[in-house]
């Protein structure tokens, strides 16, 4: 176990990299115990803790708890014994409410384009945490762009290299160039992610197909991209048309 202090900088700095993290509330006490109600402590999946609750063996099992917790994801509410059985000698009991934060899906959306744009308006309010990869600061610069959208102004190569990689990681490729879509997409595709989607035509797939699958890409990886992306829902071609139909594929795809 990893001990840090100042909880509540440390959520700020947690929720802005979208890293999972089970936050702990001493909801209930009965006689003697080492923290009052309202002492709160934060936990990450490797252990890591931030805040305190009353340290000793009540803060080992409450963080063996809080792990727990995380890996279901599920909130849960716990009740420790502070009795010389349990490994404590405070004599009290202390009720706590472990509640998982940041561990809904990500979106890893590369390109802040007209369509990119819009598909931050139109996830704005789901589970989706968005991190938005687009190098030309007039482009991720919008003030217009919803203030949870976590914005990254660097390369596409520098964010990769940093990012999370895992089961929750979805991941949309809409920049503004083929090129660059075509770069990006040969990193993704060897990754394993939930979603892996791709703008353009049919078209623009089959050549991309054939390029990849000639710089050593299996045939089962490029099966698992989705390009065109987003659900069929008709002719519209408007970005905010566009951005729907990737926003709804999304949300299936998440909660299915």
């Amino acid at each position: 176990m990893s001990i840090s202090t100042g909880w509540l900088e440390a959520l700020r700095d947690l929720t802005a990299q979208g890293v999972p993290v089970a936050l702990v509330t001493v909801i209930r006490v009965d006689g003697s115990t080492p923290r009052d109600l309202g002492a709160k402590m934060l936990v990450t999946a490797t252990g890591r803790v931030h805040g305190s609750i009353g340290g000793g063996k009540l803060e080992l099992l409450v963080t063996e708890d809080a792990q727990a917790a995380l890996h279901k994801g599920e909130a849960c509410v716990r009740h420790y014994p502070l009795c010389i059985r349990a490994g404590q000698c405070c004599g009290g009991s202390t009720d706590v409410l472990i509640e998982v934060l940041n561990a809904g899906p990500l979106l890893y959306l590369f390109g802040a384009g007209h369509v990119g744009q819009a598909l931050c308006q139109a996830l704005e309010g789901t589970a989706f945490q968005v991190h938005l990869v687009d190098s030309r600061p007039e482009w991720i610069g919008n003030a217009e762009l919803p203030a949870s959208v976590q914005k990254h102004p660097g390369t596409w190569l520098e964010f990769v290299e940093t990012a999370e990689w895992s089961s929750r990681v979805h991941a949309a490729v809409l920049t503004h160039s083929h090129e660059l879509d075509r770069e990006i997409l040969a990193d993704l595709v060897e990754r394993d992610l939930a979603f892996l989607g791709l703008i353009g035509s049919k078209t623009k797939w089959v050549r991309f197909q054939s390029i990849l699958k000639k710089a050593g890409v299996s045939a089962s990886k490029l099966a698992r991209v989705h390009c065109p992306i987003g659900l069929d829902l008709g002719r519209g071609k408007a970005p905010k048309e566009v951005a729907i139909s990737i926003a709804a594929q999304l949300l299936r795809v998440a909660q299915s």
